[in-house]
């Protein structure tokens, strides 16, 4: 099969319009510290807060901004909580891929009706800013999709958060929307999923990868990407191949103790600031061989950029029929190995940055050997 992109079809077929994704929630041990980190290290600003000074006593939440992308991080208040239990399975993860969606009633009806498990029914939340309807479906492992309709909601994000900010507040680093989000699933089940999206939430399948495509000379992965009418939402999910060791979704689903999200692509309008200053702000990213730039132009043609910052900082290029895009992805972020980010400007290009694949994995493969678990 190797690469594989598939025609688009005459028309939408998404089961309910989607604008765009709303939040993502990470479920981590101290949501006041991570808050900190995300703020220091990626330029986030704080928004808003919920927890027991606002009479929610179960758990707090501290919601972060920047662009359009908007973070939502929860700890648990006592270890019976299903946000601790959460946390002692998987480490910090993201728990909710939030949708942002005209009617959440009407889209978790249909989702239902399609084969969605329900996650939260519909619920009414309201306060003096306005109402806001929220519900939920269960995806791969223990993910979720919040179905959030806000239409006519004046308030900063949800009822039950009051206003937040601080006078610790780091510039932003000029990330400006969720370009993508990743779930690894287990061996046999990337296949299921994409059903699942195609059936229920009326997705397509946009590319596909086999493990020839995506392997090094250790270890293999297939993905497939899926995404809805507007492209705003695209989820590519991988699953792990046989190899000679151990790959990274072998080492991802060990650590994480199942499925889940690998990584959160966001997007920027200039690379080489961006990534200058998280690096400036100790944020660590994969490198690969400094021999990729020897041929890199000869491959991807003219670019706009100047090599030796994109050198000197360890971002890749890639090109496909529509343009280029430059890449570079972040080690895990926690000590467990599971979670990254990756940082994405498109210019023209809609693809993925297949060309790039196996200099990146080996440089994770690289990162496993020194873990151990490779």
């Amino acid at each position: 099969m190797a690469t594989q992109i598939l025609p688009a079809s005459a028309e939408t077929t998404d089961t309910f319009p989607i604008n765009g994704t709303d939040f993502i929630e990470f479920y981590v041990g101290n949501a006041k510290q991570a808050s900190v980190f995300y703020r220091t290290a990626f330029g986030f600003q704080l928004i808003g807060y919920r927890g027991p000074e606002t009479g929610t006593r179960d758990r707090a939440s501290y919601v972060l901004e920047q662009g359009k992308v908007r973070l939502v991080l929860t700890t648990a208040m006592r270890p019976d909580s299903p946000v601790a239990a959460h946390v002692h399975a998987h480490g910090d993860g993201v728990h909710d891929i939030a949708l942002w969606v005209d009617d959440a009633r009407d889209a978790f009806a249909k989702a239902v009706e399609r084969g969605a498990r329900p996650a939260l029914e519909p619920t009414v939340q309201r306060d003096a800013d306005g109402e806001v309807v929220i519900a939920g479906i269960h995806t791969y492992g223990e993910t979720i999709h919040s179905l959030v309709e806000r239409r006519g909601y004046r308030g900063p994000f949800l009822p039950g958060f009051v206003p937040a900010a601080s006078p610790y507040a780091p510039a932003p680093v000029g990330l400006e929307y969720v370009d993508h989000c990743v779930g690894n699933v287990e061996l046999g089940a990337m296949n299921r999923w994409v059903a699942f999206y195609e059936h229920v939430l009326g997705f397509r399948n946009l590319i596909s990868f086999d493990d020839k495509t995506i392997s090094t000379e250790y270890s293999a992965l297939m993905s497939k990407v899926v995404s809805n009418g507007n492209g705003r939402i695209k989820f590519p999910l991988n699953e792990p191949a046989e190899g000679r060791k151990k790959s990274q979704i072998d080492e991802y689903l060990d650590f994480y103790g199942g499925p889940g999200v690998q990584h959160i692509a966001i997007a920027t309008d200039d690379i080489i600031r961006t990534v200058t200053a998280l690096r400036d702000r100790g944020v660590e990213f994969l490198r690969v061989p400094a021999t990729y730039y020897d041929s890199v132009t000869d491959r991807v043609g003219r670019i706009d950029e100047d090599l030796a910052p994109l050198r000197d900082l360890g971002i890749l290029v890639d090109r496909d029929d529509e343009g280029y895009l430059l890449q570079i992805f972040t080690k895990p972020i926690e000590d467990r190995p599971t979670l990254f980010f990756e940082i994405i400007q498109r210019k023209g290009a809609k693809s993925f940055g297949a060309g790039n694949f196996k200099a990146l994995f080996e440089a994770i493969e690289r990162e496993q050997a020194l873990r151990g678990n490779l």
